[in-house]
């Protein structure tokens, strides 16, 4: 799936991301209360800076282009406010899964166990690490409400997005809830599925998108077509994000391979694995799936069930339905030429990738 964009460096608006989140945590640094340990801070600041796609800024701005809007900082800062969300998303998520890795590098309760651990610290190191990063992940998500109701918009216009951007909120963390229960509910593909366009595909695309396009005034029945594009985009995202859960290259990913088959994670693909195996695959599966000590052969051995079974087939037809049904909606979409043309180029990245 390729499409050409005229005239967009979509690089050059990433590193403006970046810059208005650099702008922010350089104002707060000057307001770090005083006598409290600057750690927090100093970890955060690199965590939100060190990386990523940036997709959600990205979807919020050609929401708002989409929409009519103009370009200008105030709409990049307010888009950015959603990566300081992201950030709280990610530090939560790694808690709860027990990720030591996030983008090549330790998680952030990760970092905070091993400095317990170095400093030879009265109690437990995980324990420690596991509190002081619930409460870098709070401290983001109220940073990302501050850069969005300072972001230079008017008041009217950042109170047209914010109800969205309250429903998005939400819908993540009743994600993250219906993530917990379906780990140890039915393990369904109708329940990995619910899980993933709560948790992940309506925050990832719909919600982005639908923010920006309200900030601009957008109507109603535009906010519905771009939901109409964002949702099966934003599962097909998270199908693929699955997929490199287990099959992508660490390198690239950031994060290892074994987690989420150690952890036991019940996605779409999982489900489909254990719906077709045979009497000796479901045996294996049970043995290994979830065992918190598995070791590299025993996940090469999963991966081969999930190939043996035709999980692994039948997800890349879902993420290929999924993908085609969100470019039908793009076509017929009432937005600009423009953002159209970017927003298929942002679709393109999100499914077709290795990280």
């Amino acid at each position: 799936m390729t499409a050409t964009v005229p005239d967009v460096d979509l690089g050059a608006l990433r590193k403006r991301f970046d810059a208005q989140l650099a702008a922010f945590l350089d104002r707060q640094d000057p307001d770090w209360p005083d006598g409290a340990p600057r750690g927090v801070f100093t970890t955060l600041n690199r965590f939100v800076l060190a990386g990523g796609k940036r997709l959600r800024p990205m979807f919020c701005y050609w929401g708002w282009r989409g929409a009519g809007g103009v370009d200008g900082t105030p709409i990049v800062a307010a888009a950015a406010a959603l990566e300081l969300f992201h950030a709280f998303a990610l530090i939560h998520d790694d808690i709860m899964d027990g990720s030591d890795r996030r983008r090549g590098e330790p998680s952030v309760h990760r970092l905070f166990a091993d400095l317990h651990a170095r400093s030879a610290w009265r109690g437990d190191p995980a324990s420690y690490g596991r509190s002081t990063a619930l409460l870098c992940g709070d401290l983001c998500a109220a940073w990302a409400d501050q850069l969005f109701h300072e972001c230079g918009l008017t008041p009217e216009e950042v109170h047209r997005g914010y109800g969205v951007f309250a429903t998005m909120r939400t819908e993540v963390i009743a994600g993250q809830y219906l993530d917990l229960v379906s780990g140890v509910g039915d393990g369904s593909v109708a329940s990995a599925l619910t899980v993933i366009r709560m948790k992940a595909a309506r925050y990832t695309v719909t919600r982005p998108l639908q923010i920006g396009a309200a900030l601009a005034a957008g109507s109603p029945e535009l906010l519905a077509a771009l939901a109409e594009f964002g949702d099966p985009l934003g599962d097909a995202f998270q199908l693929r994000d699955d997929v490199l859960g287990v099959f992508g290259d660490p390198a690239l990913t950031g994060k290892s391979v074994l987690d989420d088959l150690r952890e036991g994670k019940p996605t779409v693909m999982m489900a489909l694995a254990r719906g077709s195996a045979n009497r000796a695959q479901a045996l294996r599966l049970k043995d290994l799936f979830g065992n918190p000590d598995l070791e590299p052969a025993g996940a090469d051995e999963l991966r081969g069930i999930i190939v043996e079974t035709g999980a692994l087939d039948r997800i890349e037809q879902m993420i290929k339905v999924r993908t085609d049904a969100a470019m039908a909606a793009l076509a017929v979409a009432p937005i600009s030429p423009e953002a159209d043309a970017v927003l298929a180029t942002l679709a393109a990245e999100v499914v077709d990738r290795e990280r």
